[in-house]
């Protein structure tokens, strides 16, 4: 943590809607991108990230400044958003624009976005399968690179069962990830001996 963003906690936790309003800025974009890998939903991303500044900002003053802050807000939107798919149990994803709402790198090519985009897709309609906290321990560890303490601490779960959940996931994911390749590569077969008709 650097010690602009620890003067802004502890003026925020004093009351001071501007320094909370800098973390706001300093954090909008892993938080929205975190719910929007769980949720797969533009819409419903902009909604969870907006209600998890709100709950930190009713929060602010019990935030242990020992513990690391970037954890502690994104154990409030991965809980926000496991809460929500508990609330649904529907099938989320959406994936309707041609630009991925993920805010990401523009700088790259326009064939290497649509590759990525279409990418994007196939591993969120993957993660759909998981469980909420499966998912919320998948996005954690290889979006955000948390650590299995850091998950657990997030999740209200313990190590061992983080790295459990985690190696499940990746079997599960592995699998899924297999067969849906294999289906996309007897189509295109198909498609091409129809083209060559």
């Amino acid at each position: 943590m650097h010690s602009s963003e620890l003067e802004w906690l502890n003026q925020a936790q004093k009351g001071d809607d501007l320094a909370f309003s800098r973390l706001v800025e300093a954090y909008q974009r892993p938080v929205y991108n975190l719910c929007y890998r769980m949720l797969g939903n533009a819409g419903d991303a902009e909604d969870a990230a907006q209600e998890t500044f709100i709950r930190a900002y009713k929060a602010i003053h019990r935030y242990d400044i020992s513990r690391k802050f970037s954890t502690w807000l994104l154990s409030i939107a991965s809980n926000y958003c496991i809460d929500q798919h508990r609330r649904r149990k529907l099938p989320t994803f959406s994936y309707d624009e041609f630009e991925s709402p993920i805010i990401e790198d523009k700088g790259i090519g326009m064939e290497a976005r649509m590759m990525q985009d279409e990418r994007q897709a196939q591993v969120s309609v993957l993660l759909e399968n998981l469980s909420p906290k499966d998912k919320a321990a998948v996005v954690m560890r290889y979006w955000y690179d948390y650590s299995y303490d850091e998950i657990a601490a997030a999740l209200s779960l313990s190590v061992s069962a983080v790295k459990s959940r985690l190696h499940r996931a990746r079997k599960e994911l592995a699998v899924e990830w297999i067969e849906t390749q294999s289906e996309g590569m007897v189509i295109e077969r198909k498609n091409y001996e129809r083209s060559t008709v």
